[in-house]
């Protein structure tokens, strides 16, 4: 594998986190394609398109922070180890991404600790299975 594309996805995730902790939305959306799609399954979530998964990063409940533990990237296939807080409350989450060949952001699958059902509110960007 082209350890160029290597290091610019590993970057890239590590670009998706700061800017998420730091709220830079236009930073953050730069590294999206257009028809991201994020899921979670513990909650059985699915976000499709770019503004969706802007608007539910922005909208997202609680004085949140993200850290990055640790990135591991393979081509265009990372995962990432984040450590995440709400308020006091901390978790540890891994997230896996994929990438198209421009190097965008194609896919994020978050996976938290425990099972739990979302928090009201959001049901306009989300849809369950």
């Amino acid at each position: 594998m082209d350890e160029r594309v290597t290091a610019g996805t590993r970057q890239a995730v590590h670009d998706y986190i700061d800017s998420a902790e730091r709220r830079d939305w236009v930073r953050f959306g730069a590294l999206l394609d257009d028809a991201v799609v994020y899921e979670m399954p513990q909650t059985r979530e699915r976000i499709r398109g770019k503004a969706a998964y802007l608007r539910f990063n922005q909208e997202y409940p609680g004085d949140w922070h993200l850290t990055a533990r640790r990135v591991v990237a393979d081509g265009r296939w990372a995962a990432a180890w984040i450590d995440a807080r709400v308020g006091a409350e901390h978790q540890d989450a891994c997230a896996w991404f994929e990438f198209s060949e421009a190097g965008l952001i194609t896919r994020v699958t978050d996976f938290w600790p425990d099972p739990y059902e979302p928090p009201a509110g959001r049901e306009h960007l989300v849809e369950r299975w």
